[in-house]
Parts: C-alpha cells; sequence; structure tokens
C-alpha cells in the first residue's frame, strides 16, 4: 500500500526579464505573448539595470532551481555573453530578443551597434516625461493618494468646479506632474495638505456668477440629487471667499481663473509657481 503525499499547489514558473535599463518594453512584450495563453500563472520578475556579471549569477542560479526561463533583453554584448555561459552551465533556457537583431541590423546597416542601455528612453524622453506627468496627475486628482502629493511638482485647491481637473490635465500634458485638491467649506483639507512646499501651490479662485453656471450645469446631470447649498448664490459667494481666507492665511498664492481659457489659467499657474521658485527659498 502506498500512501500518496499532497505537497500542495506547485508553485508557478516566473520569466526573468533581464535589462541594462528599466525593463518597460521587455515586459511589455513577455505579457503580450502571455495574454495568448488561457493560464495566468505565469510570475514576470523584472531584474532591472543589469550591468555586472556578478548580478546575473543569482538569477540564473534562482531560474535553474525554479524550473524557470531568462528573457534577456541586455544590449550589452559582453554582459550577454556571460549571461548564456551560465545558462548553459546550469540549463536554463534563454530567450535572446534583442541580440539577434541586433546582429542584423548591424550587417544591414554596416555599423557596430552601440550596446548602450536605455538609449531608447534617452531619445524619447520628453514622451516619456508627459506619460509619466499625465498618469501621475489622474492617480492624484480630486484629493487622491494624499501620501503621494508631495511629489507634485504643482498642487491646485480649490472649491468645487472652479476647473482644478481641466487645468490639471493640461498642464500634465506640458509634462508636469499636478495633484490637486478640493476644499469644501467648514471642512479641514487633510494633515498632508498643510505640509506641501507652498512654492508648488496654487490656489484657484472664480467669480461666484460663473462658478454658480458650471454647477447649475452639474446639476442638469444629477437630477434626483438635492444641492440646493451646492448653486444658492450666498452660499457659493461664502464658500468662495471662506476658502480664499484659508489659503491666504496659509500663504498659498491664488489666481482668478473668472472667464479665462484653460490655456490661460495654466500658463498664468506656471508663470506663478516658477516665479515663486526662483525668488523664495524653501
Amino acid at each position: 500500500m502506498t500512501n500518496d503525499v499532497d505537497t500542495g499547489p506547485t508553485a508557478p514558473p516566473t520569466i526573468f526579464v533581464l535589462s541594462g535599463s528599466l525593463g518597460a518594453s521587455g515586459e511589455q512584450l513577455v505579457h503580450k505573448v502571455l495574454a495568448q495563453f488561457q493560464s495566468d500563472s505565469a510570475l514576470v520578475k523584472i531584474c532591472p539595470r543589469i550591468h555586472h556579471p556578478e548580478q546575473i549569477e543569482p538569477i540564473v542560479a534562482k531560474a535553474s532551481q525554479t524550473s524557470s526561463i531568462i528573457v534577456n533583453t541586455m544590449v550589452n554584448k559582453k554582459l550577454t555573453q556571460d549571461l548564456m555561459k551560465l545558462a548553459e552551465e546550469q540549463q536554463v533556457v534563454v530567450i535572446d530578443i534583442v541580440s539577434s537583431l541586433l546582429d542584423h541590423l548591424s550587417i544591414l546597416l554596416d555599423q557596430k551597434p552601440m550596446g548602450k542601455p536605455g538609449l531608447y528612453r534617452q531619445l524619447h524622453a520628453t514622451y516619456f516625461k508627459r506619460i509619466e506627468a499625465i498618469e501621475f496627475t489622474l492617480d492624484h486628482d480630486d484629493g487622491k493618494n494624499a501620501q503621494g502629493w508631495s511629489e507634485a511638482e504643482i498642487v491646485l485647491a480649490g472649491v468645487s468646479r472652479v476647473g482644478k481637473t481641466p487645468i490639471s490635465l493640461y498642464l500634465s500634458m506640458l509634462g508636469w506632474k499636478v495633484a490637486n485638491v478640493p476644499l469644501v467649506k467648514n471642512v479641514r483639507p487633510r494633515s498632508e495638505f498643510f505640509q506641501l512646499d507652498r512654492r508648488r501651490m496654487v490656489g484657484l479662485t472664480i467669480d461666484p456668477s460663473q462658478l454658480r453656471h458650471h454647477r447649475k450645469h452639474r446639476e442638469r446631470r444629477l437630477r434626483g440629487v438635492n444641492l440646493s447649498n451646492y448653486v444658492d448664490p450666498v452660499s457659493l459667494y461664502e464658500e468662495i471667499e471662506e476658502v480664499a481666507q484659508m489659503l491666504k492665511r496659509e500663504g498659498i498664492k491664488l489666481i482668478d481663473v473668472t472667464n479665462k481659457p484653460i490655456e490661460t489659467s495654466a500658463d498664468e499657474v506656471v508663470e506663478l509657481v516658477n516665479r515663486r521658485l526662483n525668488s523664495e527659498a524653501a
């Protein structure tokens, strides 16, 4: 009689992606290929900034122990050779998605590759900075993720419907990381708000009649919801004044966005922040 021993669930295989830079392109490619399979049990582990053979050894050893594979995106020929040698010794499968293309292009273009990691990102730095800024701004819209406000290059604050989100998104497309924080009458902002660099903070204010127009437009989309104070002229005036006074007490400069295009308001925000950064000590 034999006893079946339950060894528990088998650990999923790992795909190690080696890169001399950040590994984003290799990771993206691996996930695109994995999407062709119904199973989602493979783990993708990025091993970025590989610059020395000593960094490769433990990765190959781990892949050998776990019956995993390695995807190589390194452009450094010497490191790739070191990787292939170690992998062969330990019987680890390596998928080299760069070397073959480099070799063929070298013949086609009659040039030797530079072998420097991250050149694509360097050549397209402006594009990647813009994408990073847009992602940051979306993640920190309307008071979200307060723990990350301190990483913002610009922080906009103001009452609801003053225009924080559209101005923030416009600025992000120019490459600025922006957080925007809604301010509510009789409600103290989160403690993180008061710890921010005042030079990077800008309050937005607006004429009550225009704010009422913006809010009435929203009210029509929210039928059935009681928003009487939200659009009441007296309440609006008091809300704008209270928020403006609080911002002034905190040393936060304000700009008036009344009847201004988003682009104009955004330009004023950037000008104000740059002026304060250049003229005032932290």
